[in-house]
């Protein structure tokens, strides 16, 4: 029964890695989308938003059976908690990357304008704390899920330099207004899935520590105590 139950997890953290792989390359493609003004890009990404769904019925489903016939302790009854958390975490990611997408596809049939904002840099930090929290988790390791709480604000900086910028803009240059509107909507969007990536990191460190870190403003969390 053991063995079963351990196959079990085994399965449930397969299912959850390939689920975060998708997650991950559907924000990819719709940042590069939005640097190429590719409609390609943005059709696979909407096109991904039905697989990243049903993965994400599926690792529920195997959790709550885990739940439901095994009754876990300590640890094991951590990770799958943080498992089915971490799950609607990826599904949002999945989200988030469809809006970015349909805000391409809205500015490609706008004209090309410059705007003084740095998509790609902002893209290259919310990837890098998404790859960094899934690391974590297959990794097992509350450091890395350390590192990405502290990527978070970078991040939330570089959200209210775009929202500063681009109002100023739009109202310099109103004909822009709109193409404006698309890039500040991307913006919020790759802040809510570093806001995800963000989520995910906590879950780890719960599962790893057993310690709730959500709302913590730099003070010690008390270890939740074991029961084995």
């Amino acid at each position: 029964m053991r063995t079963r139950f351990q196959q079990g997890l085994d399965e449930l953290r397969e299912k959850l890695l390939r689920m975060g792989g998708l997650a991950e390359q559907a924000v990819d493609r719709a940042c590069q989308a939005y640097v190429e003004r590719d409609l390609k890009r943005c059709h696979m990404v909407l096109e991904d938003e039905s697989r990243i769904n049903a993965a994400e019925r599926e690792i529920d489903e195997l959790a709550f059976d885990l739940l439901a016939l095994q009754q876990p302790m300590a640890v094991d009854l951590r990770f799958i908690l943080a498992v089915t958390k971490i799950n609607s975490d990826l599904e949002r990611v999945g989200d988030q990357a469809v809006n970015i997408a349909e805000r391409v596809m809205d500015m490609v049939e706008l004209p090309a304008t410059e705007l003084p904002v740095d998509i790609p840099r902002m893209a290259a930090a919310v990837s890098a704390m998404v790859r960094r929290a899934l690391e974590s988790f297959i990794e097992g390791k509350a450091e890395l899920a350390q590192a990405v709480l502290e990527m978070d604000n970078v991040v939330d900086r570089m959200r209210d330099e775009a929202f500063i910028v681009l109002v100023r803009k739009m109202n310099d240059a109103p004909a822009v207004t709109r193409q404006a509107l698309d890039a500040l909507l991307v913006a919020r969007n790759l802040e809510r899935v570093a806001d995800h990536a963000t989520n995910i990191a906590e879950d780890v460190i719960f599962w790893v520590r057993g310690r709730d870190v959500r709302h913590n403003v730099g003070g010690e969390v008390a270890p939740i105590r074991e029961t084995r």
